[in-house]
């Protein structure tokens, strides 16, 4: 099963936050903020396996009658599947998000889903926001720097409650 599109959310944290931490006044570089953000997090969802804000995706499912487990979670909505003649979906308490293909399998089905913590960046919990700006910080004082070295370990600190592991 693979994303195969995916709106982009809004960013995680707001761009002013992030200059008040690194107490930047002047908006020269706020593109390049911006862009630190969206790669921030990026890593932070990555690590965690979860999406941070609600946004819709479409994700192509196997051509099959059992339950199939979504590619993201945690799944706020499951809201149809594109050629399939009847389905039926499941969300466990965890947030994932699980589809049954009934009647006539098309050969590529693929389910439209709502997934993310949170609405907007104001409900993301405050240590994974923190974690963000924290490597945001990071990218931005090291962005020239061939040695930069490691993200701080501040940052897995802040992200390792929320990670999400799962066994395939």
């Amino acid at each position: 099963m693979a994303t195969t599109t995916m709106a982009l959310g809004p960013l995680a944290v707001s761009l002013g936050e992030c200059k008040a931490y690194l107490r930047l006044e002047r908006d020269d570089e706020d593109g390049v903020l911006a862009g630190l953000i969206r790669t921030a997090t990026a890593l932070c969802e990555a690590f965690t396996g979860q999406w941070l804000i609600i946004r819709d995706a479409e994700l192509r499912l196997a051509a099959l009658g059992g339950w199939q487990r979504l590619g993201v979670v945690p799944v706020a909505a499951i809201t149809g599947v594109a050629g399939a003649a009847g389905f039926d979906s499941a969300i466990d308490a965890d947030g994932t998000g699980w589809v049954r293909l009934t009647g006539a399998i098309p050969s590529q089905p693929v389910a439209a889903v709502r997934a993310g913590l949170a609405a907007d960046w104001n409900g993301i919990p405050e240590p994974l926001r923190q974690g963000i700006i924290r490597l945001v910080a990071h990218l931005h004082a090291h962005r020239d720097a061939a040695d930069a070295g490691p993200p701080p370990a501040a940052v897995a600190a802040l992200w390792r409650p929320w990670r999400r592991l799962r066994l395939l």
